[in-house]
C-alpha cells in the first residue's frame, strides 16, 4: 500500500463531489487519483494547481496567464493580497516539489505525501473562495456543485415556465471556469448537419498564412428544440461565446451591440430565419473574416449545441464544433463550446508565429498554452536565451506530452541543456525521445536518431542521420546548419562551408531572415579558419542588417578587424561587445574570458594571457577559471609547467572532471610523458562519454598520445 493512500482518498471525495462541474480541475483530478506512479501523481498534482492558478490570474488579477510561470503568478497573488499567506505557502510547496515529477529529476517518493496534502488544502480553499457549495440534487444523493456566477437551476426553470423570449437583464459574463468540460456523449459526433459542406483545408491554410488578425462575428444561436421557452438561450450562448473569445487577447471579436442591431434592422428577430448566407452578409458588414452560425437542438433529454465556423467571403465551412449535455448544464456546455472554438482559432493564430521550419508539426495539439510555450521556447532557443527556452519548453511538455512537437521539444531541450553544459539533463531528454522513436513520423524519428548519435555515438553517425533527413526534405535549413556544425567541430571547414551556405541560400530564396544568428556565426568562423577573410567581411555586413547587436557576431567581427590590422574598428567592436555583456549583467570575470577568447582567436597571445589571468584573479576559487588558463598556457605552449600546476589545483576541487583531466593529459603530452598522458586522456575520454558528448579535440589528443607511444615502441 502506498504511503499516500489516505491523501488520495481525500482527493477522491473532492473528485466525486465535483463530477460534471469545474471540468478542467475534474479532468486532472481524475488522472491523479487513477495514477499508480509517483512521477505521474506529481505531474497531475501540478496540473491541478495550474488550473486553479490560471483561473485566479484571470479572475483576480484581471488578465490572461499566457506563458508566465506559476511561481510568478503565485507571487503576484500574494503581493496583491488575493490569496491568504498560508495558501500561498501550500501553493509554493506544491509547485516546487511537483517539478520533480513533471521533469526528469530524482526525488524521494515520500515527498508525494506533502504535495497531495497541499493540493487538498488548496482545492478546499479554492471552492470556499469561489463560493462553490455541494447540494443534493439527485435521488441517489450524489453531490453536484453550484457555481457562484451560474444562474440557479430554479431560475432557469422559472424562465422556461414563463416562456421568456426577451433578453435577460443580466448576461452571465464572469465565468469561474472557461475550460473544456467532460460530458458523456450519448450520441455519436456527427458531421455538420445544417450545412453539409466539405471541410476545406485550403480555407484554414488561408487563415493561417494571412497577415491580418482574425476577426470573428458570432450570430445568435438558433433554437431548433420546438420549445419556445428556450429562446432566451439563443443570445445567452451567443454572448457567452463573445465574452469568452474576447478574453483571449489574440482575436478581434465583434460585440453583441454591433451584431444584433444589424439583425433587427433587417427584421431578423426570429433567429431561426438566419441562414448562413444572411450571416455571411452581416459578418461582411462588420468586416469579419469568419463567423459562427450555431444551433440548439434536443433529442430526448439530450441537449446539443452545434456551431460551425465559416469563412465570410466564400461561405465555406472551416470547422464544425459540437457538444452534448443536459438542460441543467447548458451554460457549462456553452463554456466548453467557447473553449473549443477559442483553442482552434488561437492555435491558428499562434501557428503563424512559429518558425517556418516547425509549422508542419504544429497541428497535433489542441492546447493553445502548450503551443504558445513551444513557439516561445523555440524562439528563445534560436535567440540564444537557453534558460528561458528550457523553461518554456518544459512547460509545453508538461501541458501536452502527447503532441508531435513534444519530440521536437525533447530534441531542443537536450541541445539547450547540452549548450549550458548540463549533460546529465541533456542525455535524459535524449533517451526519453529515443524510447518513443518507433511511434514517430519518419523525419522526427531521424532527428531523434541524430540526437542519440550526438550523445552516445560519433559525429559520423550524426552525419549519416542528417544526410537521411536531407534526402526527405532538401529545403530544411536547420539540417544543413546542424550538418555544417558537425563538420566544423571535426575541423573539416571545407566541408562545413557548403552546408552553411546552402542554409543561407534557402533563406534568401524564401525571402526570410535566418531563425538564429548562428547561421552567420559558424559560416563566418569557417571562412576565417580557411583564410577567406574577404568573404567573411562581406558576410558581417549582412549580419549588421539582420542581427545588429548580436554579441557572437560582434565577437567574430572584432577578431576579423584585429587580423586585418584595423585596430580602430576592432576597438569599436570590442567596446560594443563589453557594453552588451554589461547590459545583461554579466560578471567582469566572464567578460574578461570573452576578451581573452577574442585575442586568442586573433593570435594576439600576450593580450589573451593578460585577460585569462585577470579572469582568474577576479574568481580565484573557481576551478573553471584555473582550468581555462591552464589549457591556454599548455595548448599555446606558453608555460606548460605552470599550466600543469594550475590544473592540479582545479583537480583538487573536482578530481573526476573530464575537462580538467583532458587539460592535464594534454600537458603531460606536451612534456613528452606519453604513457602518463595516454592514461589520463583515456580516463578523461571515458568520463566524457559517460557524462557529456563527443568532443573531437579530446579524441584527437587521445589519438595523438596513443600514436606517440606506438612511435616510441617502433624506435
Amino acid at each position: 500500500m502506498a504511503i499516500w493512500t489516505s491523501e488520495i482518498k481525500e482527493l477522491e471525495k473532492l473528485y466525486e463531489s465535483l463530477k460534471g462541474q469545474l471540468p478542467d480541475l475534474v479532468k486532472e483530478l481524475e488522472r491523479l487519483i487513477k495514477a499508480d506512479d509517483e512521477n505521474m501523481i506529481l505531474l497531475y498534482s501540478r496540473r491541478c494547481l495550474e488550473v486553479i492558478i490560471t483561473d485566479l490570474c484571470e479572475c483576480e488579477l484581471k488578465r490572461p496567464r499566457k506563458t508566465e510561470p506559476l511561481k510568478g503568478i503565485i507571487d503576484k497573488l500574494h503581493k496583491e493580497e488575493k490569496v491568504p499567506s498560508h495558501i500561498i505557502t501550500s501553493m509554493h510547496g506544491l509547485n516546487e516539489l511537483s517539478t520533480y515529477g513533471a521533469h526528469p529529476k530524482d526525488f524521494d517518493p515520500a515527498q508525494v505525501k506533502p504535495v497531495l496534502n497541499n493540493l487538498d488544502i488548496i482545492i478546499k480553499w479554492y471552492l470556499k473562495c469561489k463560493q462553490i457549495i455541494t447540494i443534493q440534487t439527485t435521488e441517489d444523493t450524489e453531490e453536484k456543485v453550484q457555481l457562484r456566477d451560474q444562474p440557479p437551476l430554479e431560475e432557469i426553470k422559472r424562465e422556461r415556465k414563463k416562456g421568456v423570449q426577451e433578453k435577460p437583464d443580466k448576461l452571465y459574463k464572469n465565468k469561474v471556469v472557461l475550460t473544456s468540460i467532460l460530458i458523456l456523449a450519448v450520441l455519436a459526433v456527427a458531421a455538420t448537419f445544417l450545412y453539409p459542406k466539405i471541410f476545406r483545408k485550403d480555407t484554414l491554410e488561408t487563415l493561417r498564412s494571412s497577415e491580418e488578425q482574425i476577426v470573428i462575428a458570432i450570430m445568435p444561436f438558433q433554437n431548433l428544440t420546438t420549445d419556445n421557452t428556450k429562446n432566451f438561450w439563443q443570445e445567452i450562448i451567443q454572448n457567452n461565446l463573445i465574452t469568452s473569445l474576447s478574453e483571449s487577447g489574440e482575436l478581434t471579436v465583434r460585440q453583441i451591440e454591433s451584431i444584433n442591431p444589424l439583425l433587427q434592422a433587417d427584421n431578423l428577430t426570429n433567429y431561426t430565419s438566419i441562414t448562413p448566407s444572411i450571416a455571411k452578409a452581416i459578418s461582411q458588414k462588420l468586416n469579419a473574416n469568419v463567423f459562427i452560425h450555431g444551433s440548439i437542438s434536443q433529442i430526448g433529454t439530450i441537449i446539443r449545441l452545434h456551431a460551425t465556423l465559416i469563412e465570410s467571403e466564400t461561405e465555406e465551412v472551416i470547422k464544425p464544433f459540437q457538444i452534448d449535455g443536459t438542460v441543467d448544464n447548458i451554460l457549462h456546455m456553452a463554456d466548453s463550446l467557447s473553449v473549443m472554438v477559442n483553442n482552434f482559432l488561437i492555435i491558428t493564430v499562434l501557428e503563424k508565429e512559429a518558425p517556418p521550419i516547425f509549422q508542419q508539426y504544429l497541428g497535433s495539439t489542441k492546447s493553445p498554452d502548450a503551443l504558445r510555450y513551444f513557439i516561445d521556447g523555440q524562439n528563445a532557443y534560436w535567440k540564444g536565451d537557453l534558460p528561458a527556452a528550457i523553461e518554456m519548453l518544459l512547460n509545453a511538455v508538461e501541458i501536452d506530452s502527447n503532441m508531435t512537437v513534444y519530440t521536437i521539444n525533447t530534441v531542443t531541450l537536450a541541445v539547450a541543456y547540452s549548450n549550458l553544459g548540463l549533460y546529465d539533463q541533456a542525455k535524459k531528454w535524449s533517451l526519453l525521445a529515443y524510447t518513443r522513436r518507433e511511434q514517430m513520423p519518419r523525419i522526427i524519428k531521424l532527428w531523434t536518431n541524430w540526437l542519440y548519435a550526438k550523445f552516445y555515438e560519433t559525429p559520423y553517425d550524426e552525419i549519416k542521420c542528417l544526410r537521411q533527413i536531407l534526402e526527405i526534405d532538401d529545403q530544411m535549413t536547420v539540417a544543413y546548419q546542424v550538418l555544417g556544425r558537425v563538420y566544423f567541430f571535426l575541423q573539416q571547414y571545407d566541408k562545413a562551408i557548403p552546408e552553411f551556405e546552402k542554409a543561407l541560400a534557402i533563406c534568401k530564396k524564401w525571402h526570410i531572415t535566418p531563425i538564429g544568428s548562428s547561421y552567420y556565426t559558424f559560416l563566418s568562423r569557417s571562412y576565417h579558419k580557411t583564410g577567406q577573410l574577404k568573404k567573411e567581411e562581406r558576410l558581417y555586413k549582412k549580419t549588421e542588417k539582420d542581427f545588429p547587436n548580436d554579441e557572437d557576431l560582434i565577437y567574430g567581427h572584432a577578431i576579423l578587424s584585429l587580423n586585418l590590422g584595423d585596430t580602430v574598428s576592432a576597438n569599436r567592436y570590442i567596446k560594443r561587445y563589453i557594453s552588451i555583456k554589461k547590459e545583461r549583467s554579466i560578471s567582469e570575470a566572464t567578460i574578461s574570458l570573452g576578451l581573452a577568447g577574442i585575442y586568442t582567436d586573433a593570435d594576439i597571445l600576450d593580450k589573451a594571457e593578460e585577460y585569462y589571468r585577470k579572469a582568474l584573479l577576479l574568481d580565484l576559487e573557481n576551478p573553471e577559471r584555473l582550468n581555462t588558463l591552464a589549457y591556454f598556457l599548455i595548448d599555446k605552449d606558453r608555460n606548460v609547467i605552470e599550466g600543469l600546476e594550475l590544473v592540479e589545483k582545479a583537480l583538487e576541487l573536482r578530481p573526476d572532471h573530464y575537462d580538467y583531466l583532458h587539460t592535464k593529459g594534454w600537458g603531460l603530452y606536451k612534456m613528452g610523458k606519453y604513457y602518463e598522458s595516454s592514461d589520463v586522456l583515456q580516463k578523461s575520454w571515458n568520463l566524457r562519454r559517460e557524462h557529456a558528448e563527443y568532443f573531437p579535440e579530446a579524441y584527437f589528443h587521445l589519438e595523438a598520445a596513443k600514436k606517440a607511444i606506438t612511435g616510441q615502441k617502433d624506435n
